[in-house]
């Protein structure tokens, strides 16, 4: 039995590595960790330097161009804590690079790919503690870009924030790894040349609705058409979606309307190299209905199996379970950003 000096001195080291956090009761919903970065800018000017503070409010004037004309983009990303107690960041390039475009279509000066990725590694190390043990989840790093300066006229602001903060999170749907999706059959989430290729937080609240509808019916989640036709599928409220017919997986091209997704585009990369055939296009709504199996992906969502979906009141079933496609992928996914599976793509990145 450890002496009482044993033991204090074991409890301040468990204190130190972790939070005082239920592991096995995480969700996906906000949680305060220790330190968030900041770094600013003024409009013609490029980033320089930030720093981390303590994680808390922010000051915004009433006129600032976030709050005003919507003028913001923000990224997500995981960091993992792998079994040998390394923490690593999973393809963090790709999302500076995606923001840098999400900045230019919004009129925003943006961080450097470098400038992006060093802040995202520093606040991580500053919130070690709250990065989970292995398997009990990741720390979510929420990347936020945004018009902070007054303006009065729909223009773009005069200064810029740049800020991060993190929270642990566990799965992005409750429940089930399966979900049960209801295709919008009159609400569209993007428009043809507007803004639905960015991450602009425009996107997000006009999905609400939908989404918000589909779950007093008991459905996970909407699935979107495009504003067109409406008769071809383009994503779910948060995530890009696949269809899987034989050994062909099928996905929407990124034509503007899709978010192109850094777990989409990871998965397509898996699946090729697993041997199957991987096709970007436009999927009718008749395909989707008439696939063997369907599965969303996201850095939130990972990779999710699409238990069923129903249109038009008719309801259609999926395979599901450990001999699924969604499944298999999911598995060399997480495999390499937990370290299980040899990373030879070079996607994962150290934090310290």
């Amino acid at each position: 039995m450890a002496s009482p000096s044993e033991q204090t001195t074991c409890e301040t080291m468990n204190s130190e590595k972790y939070a005082n956090v239920n592991w096995d009761e995480l969700g996906f919903s906000p949680m305060p960790t220790d330190y968030m970065f900041v770094m600013k800018c003024s409009e013609g000017e490029n980033f320089l330097q930030g720093n981390l503070t303590p994680f808390g409010n922010i000051e915004l004037s009433p006129s600032a161009a976030i709050l005003n004309f919507g003028q913001g983009i923000f990224e997500g990303l995981k960091a993992y804590r792998r079994e040998e107690g390394r923490i690593t960041l999973f393809r963090p390039e790709q999302n500076a690079i995606r923001m840098k475009m999400g900045a230019e279509r919004m009129c925003m000066p943006s961080p450097s790919t470098e400038q992006f990725v060093d802040a995202v590694k520093q606040t991580v190390l500053a919130n070690k503690r709250w990065v989970p043990p292995p398997g009990k989840g990741s720390l979510y790093v929420r990347p936020l870009l945004m018009g902070s300066g007054s303006a009065m006229g729909v223009a773009p602001a005069p200064e810029y924030t740049f800020l991060i903060y993190t929270s642990p999170v566990g799965n992005y749907y409750k429940g089930d790894t399966s979900i049960n999706v209801i295709v919008e059959e009159k609400l569209r989430q993007a428009i043809p040349n507007g803004a639905g290729g960015v991450k602009a937080i425009t996107n997000y609240a006009p999905v609400f609705r939908a989404v918000t509808q589909a779950k007093t019916k008991g459905f996970s989640d909407v699935l979107f058409l495009d504003a067109k036709t409406g008769r071809n599928v383009e994503e779910l409220s948060s995530c890009n979606i696949f269809i899987v017919k034989g050994n062909v997986i099928s996905t929407p091209a990124t034509l503007g309307t899709i978010l192109p997704g850094v777990t989409r585009k990871s998965i397509i990369d898996i699946a090729l190299d697993s041997g199957y055939q991987v096709q970007e296009c436009v999927i009718p709504v008749e395909d989707l209905m008439d696939a063997d199996e369907v599965f969303c992906t996201g850095t939130a969502v990972v990779v999710n199996t699409v238990g069923s979906i129903t249109y038009q009141g008719k309801r259609v079933e999926y395979k599901t379970g450990v001999e699924s496609v969604s499944r298999k992928l999911y598995a060399t996914l997480t495999g390499i950003q937990m370290g299980r599976i040899e990373d030879k793509m070079g996607w994962t990145v150290e934090v310290d």
